[in-house]
């Protein structure tokens, strides 16, 4: 059984590329700069996904905690 929470995969993932899916069935890839207890999202070199696709590049991206789905690694 895996007694991680949420917030040390965050932890462990600072500095690392993630995926994350928002609500409207949007995807952000970039890397994790910082979070909050809320579990907003600093994304720097974003970019905006569609079928895996990049659509366009954004740079840095505040993703409001209450809109993710879900923050997975990315490869």
């Amino acid at each position: 059984m895996n007694n991680a929470r949420p917030f040390d995969f965050l932890n462990n993932a600072i500095g690392k590329t993630v995926l994350v899916r928002v609500k409207g069935q949007k995807e952000y890839r970039g890397t994790l700069k910082a979070f909050d207890v809320h579990m907003n999202l600093v994304l720097d070199e974003a970019e905006e996904l569609e079928n895996e696709q990049v659509v366009r590049k954004l740079g840095v991206l505040v993703v409001r905690g209450d809109n993710i789905l879900f923050v997975s690694p990315s490869l």
